[in-house]
């Protein structure tokens, strides 16, 4: 039986050909070759206990969220992380779920202020933003205040990290692609049920929303931007 202290990262995969896809439509592998540090955000969807104290993978993903939110924080860039709020099932999601289930869903993000839901382990720091979304996606409309407060603070672009990679964070993604925001997905630093789940989110977002890149190579982008 696995414990709750196992961590593990997802084998993920963008095939050949999706690469070579877009080579053929615009004359590179990525859309976004570079980026302003002030002008972006990294925004960590959903690492809270619900989640991180059941899943290996979203434990191995939080030195990777770290890492990130320090360098792209010390760039002058913004770090906002997000969590459930509470809001009551629709007869829809009941139906869809049965009561039990939806009801432990809309209480996923534990109480407390948003702050104190976090994960423990994460890099938090004071001038960070935290928000709350009440449906899957953290940009639907009305679900969260985190579009207005990057919008206030000038952000183009949102580097993307947390978990379900296939649920709330293609959710997140799918709309801040609508609002023209410049998406960057990161593989290595979400996490989901199975890698067949997390590869497929991997080949949508960078099919029709945005890049997908490593850990690494987000780094170096926020590097060679300060």
């Amino acid at each position: 039986m696995a414990s709750s202290t196992d961590v593990a990262l997802h084998d993920w995969l963008v095939e050949e050909r999706e690469y070579l896809r877009h080579q053929q439509r615009r004359g590179r592998r990525f859309a976004f070759e570079s980026l302003d540090p002030a002008r972006t955000a990294l925004v960590v969807i959903d690492l809270v206990p619900f989640f991180v104290e059941e899943s290996a993978y979203c434990r191995g993903i939080v030195p990777h969220v770290n890492l990130l939110a320090d360098e792209l924080r010390s760039a002058g860039g913004v770090v906002a992380w997000v969590v459930p709020g509470y809001r009551e099932p629709t007869a829809r999601e009941r139906e869809h779920l049965g009561d039990e289930v939806a009801e432990r869903y809309a209480r996923s993000g534990g109480p407390g202020t948003p702050a104190e839901r976090l994960w423990p382990g994460l890099s938090v720091h004071d001038e960070d933003l935290v928000a709350e979304k009440t449906e899957r996606s953290a940009f639907f409309p009305g679900s969260s205040d985190l579009p207005d407060l990057l919008a206030e603070r000038g952000i183009d672009t949102i580097v993307v990290t947390g978990t379900v990679t296939n649920v709330c964070v293609e959710a997140s993604v799918r709309d801040a692609a609508t609002l023209d925001l410049r998406v960057i997905l990161v593989a290595d630093a979400c996490a989901a049920m199975r890698d067949r789940d997390h590869n497929a989110t991997l080949h949508v977002v960078y099919r029709s929303y945005g890049d997908v890149r490593p850990t690494a190579d987000v780094v170096n982008l926020i590097r060679a931007g300060r």
